[in-house]
């Protein structure tokens, strides 16, 4: 009534036969909840072009958050993590499997979520975040336990380290059953949320700030020519990810099970982000994008840089 109608709060109190303070409450609590959402489209803004370029050179659905180039890149971030948060609410069904791959941009996101109950939903942890300073239970719980609380889900943690120091650590671990309970979880996923990683991002991501990659295993990407990963598995600029001797020993799933995923929302913020957004895309990881107007812009740049 008071959204699509145009009523005023006095009328809709009058039709329910509430007070104007109860109407107010209710409009307040749809907002909140997510029920209604408002979008604001300036004539000004370049938001609506750059995803229609977006979706044509990358065939993704796309949600470009229109920033300021004057605002600092951790206010960047939140505002993308807001517009992310509500895009991905209606999008989390009940009997889902969503798997969620930690790190500082999906941690952003986690913040914002709003309530919405499903019944009979799983979040997966999708790699493991425990390295030799810490076991990244903490870190990684507290992203995972904000996802289940907003959507009512079952939450599923994986308690190993985000890399292995051998790859024959991995084949054996796998092997294991209460591993392979997970694995199994992260093979009928339905849904995957992940950001991009970049070892040269403004923001660091904290794959590459908190402890977990040495100057050896930086050495071994820069030869393997890696840009980025995603959930802790690492791709070229082209796409590609054969012969990347890190991914032996990572926790993360593989690429190929990724695209097998029939929902993968990928968020990005931050325009030095792009060279692994690129990469990310061009190995048709993402359905959908949502990411900042900057980030956007260098994307659908002709010259690549």
């Amino acid at each position: 009534m008071y959204y699509l109608q145009d009523l005023t709060m006095d009328a809709i109190a009058r039709e329910l036969r509430t007070s104007r303070s109860t109407v107010s409450r209710l409009i307040s609590s749809a907002r909140d909840a997510g029920l209604v959402q408002i979008q604001i489209r300036s004539p000004l803004e370049s938001a609506p072009e750059l995803e229609r370029l977006v979706r044509e050179k990358y065939q993704v659905d796309v949600h470009v958050v229109p920033v300021p180039d004057t605002l600092h890149e951790t206010d960047v971030l939140d505002r993308v993590a807001i517009q992310a948060a509500r895009t991905i609410g209606p999008l989390v069904d009940s009997n889902a499997i969503v798997g969620v791959a930690w790190g500082s941009t999906v941690s952003a996101v986690s913040r914002h979520l709003t309530r919405k109950i499903t019944h009979d939903s799983t979040i997966v942890q999708l790699n493991g975040a425990g390295n030799t300073q810490t076991t990244g239970i903490t870190y990684a719980s507290e992203i995972m336990r904000r996802f289940g609380s907003a959507y009512g889900a079952r939450v599923e943690q994986f308690p190993v380290p985000a890399f292995f120091d051998h790859a024959e650590t991995r084949t054996a671990m796998w092997a294991e059953r209460s591993v392979q309970r997970i694995l199994g979880l992260q093979e009928r996923m339905t849904t995957a949320i992940f950001g991009v990683g970049t070892v040269d991002a403004d923001l660091p991501s904290h794959v590459y700030a908190g402890g977990y990659l040495d100057e050896e295993d930086l050495e071994s990407l820069a030869a393997d020519a890696v840009v980025g990963d995603v959930a802790t598995v690492f791709f070229r600029a082209d796409g590609s990810d054969d012969g990347i001797v890190m991914n032996a020993r990572t926790t993360g799933p593989s690429l190929d099970l990724l695209r097998t995923v029939r929902r993968r929302i990928c968020v990005v913020s931050g325009a030095s982000k792009v060279k692994g957004l690129r990469g990310a895309l061009a190995a048709n990881l993402a359905t959908d994008l949502i990411l900042d107007e900057g980030t956007a812009r260098r994307l659908v740049a002709d010259d690549g840089q």
